[in-house]
């Protein structure tokens, strides 16, 4: 590399950094170098939307992390597919376009101090970067936005009988979660352009990479932030990295950008003496900046899957029939960009309250046309449906944490799913409510067979086994560089690192509390509003 000096570093091109490169990079004034542990999203495996059922269970294109062993989880390690390539978990997620409930960004505001990222102070970034096929319109919708969100091109006609029973019991139809009422059940829009994938990179980054002020660089392992005293204060001057077998070090003028994510952003800052100060010494890390709520916070959304086999033409699956059709499937795909290599598995879900009590929904639903099972890891012969629900707005807190002082190391990841009470008592309302609806007489044709015991909907105990034998993430971790208008916050209201100079995070780790809803929409939304802040300070 001939340059290594440039105004602005952003670490990881995941949805963030993308989001960041892009924004930056428009003012020709200024340099920007984007850096990413993996390589290039120009694959079948990020283009085509099903494909990733093949990125999400393995190690291609996936960090693949686990938890430390959860004791809400019988003593299991949880399995956290995070994406490893560019664009970042946007380029192997279920594309998914969720906002979030409008409240949830209120109360950021008024709980957690962050003035001016209430719900109407945000709207417009959400707006700015959508850009809807789907023929929304209106106050809460954008259009010419670079992230494209539309219907899915082929929906399976399965999704009838998940609809059709919720309906029995009494939920209403909801033709768009992110329009006045997030409330009911639907189809899934998705972050698909024509049948493609439209992950961050393409949204942001297929026209400015070939800008020349803007430089990115792949396969390279960010190892540390490189500090210099400034006045009594810590600056952040550039990034320590590893490309290959070559050791080199950039140079940031004005800014180093950490996008690397709720588990990558505080191992980062950490690994660079930016963290607890007893952790870090344990490791023999300097201590740069004291700062004992790197890491602290971490919010997932915990998940309780019910899965049904059951043979069925329109459903996805290693039965005969899908193996007989293979060619046909690929011919539509590669023809019209329509059938089953268009689907997202999650076609449809909802939100619901589980509660009449409720104001707002605290569960949400995904239901996927095909077996699920360990995240796609177990793989069945047969084919089959699956009901996720998880909890919108877990009360447990957990960790993230180093391993050790090396770079390469994975970190400690301790959700502490289930250890508040509370969390327990949604999911046990939560399973009782997919059981109703899979009991439902609409079912009664295809209602198949449980892949594994299903408990009976009275028998808490018995449901509360379940869940801690079953659950996992549904891969929205949050809140490890908590934003905050305190001073225990790790960044402040801009992002910027509380402590020292220089440095900011910009990605989900910074969200004070998890939204309820899938999390890339809001991780785009923090990027495009950081980008404004930082173009346009105050």
């Amino acid at each position: 590399m001939n340059n290594t000096t440039f105004d602005y570093i952003i670490v990881g091109g995941g949805s963030a950094g993308c989001v960041m490169a892009s924004r930056l990079s428009e003012d020709s004034n200024v340099t920007v170098a984007l850096i990413e542990a993996g390589g290039s999203d120009a694959s079948n495996w990020v283009t085509i939307p099903a494909a990733l059922i093949g990125t999400v269970p393995s190690r291609r294109m996936n960090w693949a992390l686990k938890t430390v062993p959860q004791v809400g989880l019988n003593g299991r390690r949880g399995y956290q597919p995070r994406g490893k390539v560019m664009g970042g978990s946007s380029s192997i997620n279920a594309m998914c376009y969720i906002r979030g409930h409008a409240s949830d960004y209120d109360a950021w505001a008024a709980d957690s101090g962050c003035t001016g990222w209430d719900w109407q102070s945000v709207l417009p970034y959400f707006k700015k970067s959508e850009g809807n096929l789907a023929g929304l319109t209106g106050d809460l919708h954008g259009a010419n936005g670079p992230l494209k969100v539309s219907n899915l091109q082929s929906p399976s006609s399965f999704n009838q009988y998940f609809l059709k029973a919720a309906e029995d019991c009494g939920y209403t139809r909801n033709s768009d979660f992110n329009g006045a009422s997030q409330e009911g059940v639907g189809y899934y829009h998705v972050t698909q352009d024509k049948g493609v994938r439209c992950n961050a990179a393409r949204a942001y980054l297929s026209e400015a990479q070939s800008r020349a002020n803007l430089h990115i660089i792949q396969n390279a392992s960010a190892e540390r932030i490189v500090f210099v005293d400034d006045n009594g204060l810590k600056r952040a001057t550039g990034v320590a990295l590893q490309v290959g077998e070559v050791q080199q070090t950039l140079t940031a003028k004005r800014e180093v950008i950490v996008c690397a994510g709720a588990f990558g952003s505080p191992k980062l800052l950490m690994l660079s003496g930016v963290g607890p100060a007893a952790h870090l010494q344990s490791l023999g890390i300097d201590v740069v900046a004291d700062r004992a709520h790197v890491g602290a916070n971490l919010q997932d959304h915990a998940d309780c899957l019910i899965t049904r086999q059951y043979n069925d033409k329109n459903l996805i699956g290693l039965g005969f029939g899908f193996l007989a059709r293979l060619r046909s499937i690929w011919k539509a795909y590669q023809t019209t960009k329509t059938g089953m290599l268009s689907s997202n598995f999650a076609e449809s879900g909802g939100f619901i309250r589980t509660l009449p009590t409720l104001d707002k929904p605290d569960v949400q639903w995904h239901f996927v046309v095909a077996k699920a099972d360990d995240h796609g890891r177990k793989r069945h012969w047969g084919q089959g449906y699956a009901i996720h629900a998880c909890q919108l707005r877990p009360y447990s807190r957990g960790t993230v944490r180093l391993a050790s002082k090396n770079a390469q190391d994975a970190p400690l990841i301790d959700p502490q799913y289930l250890s508040d009470p509370r969390d327990m008592a949604v999911l046990i309302r939560a399973y009782k409510a997919s059981q109703a609806v899979m009991q439902s007489p609409v079912f009664a044709p295809v209602r198949g067979t449980p892949l594994v015991p299903e408990p009976d909907a009275h028998d808490d105990a018995a449901i509360e086994q379940f869940i801690r034998n079953r659950a996992d993430t549904i891969y929205h971790p949050v809140g490890t560089c908590r934003m905050g208008a305190d001073v225990d916050s790790v960044v402040d209201l801009e992002l910027r690192v509380r402590g020292v100079q220089g440095l900011r995070v910009v990605d989900a780790s910074i969200m004070p509390t998890l939204i309820g809803g899938n999390t890339n929409a809001p991780t785009i939304m923090i990027a495009e509003r950081a980008a404004d802040l930082i173009r346009n300070p105050s």
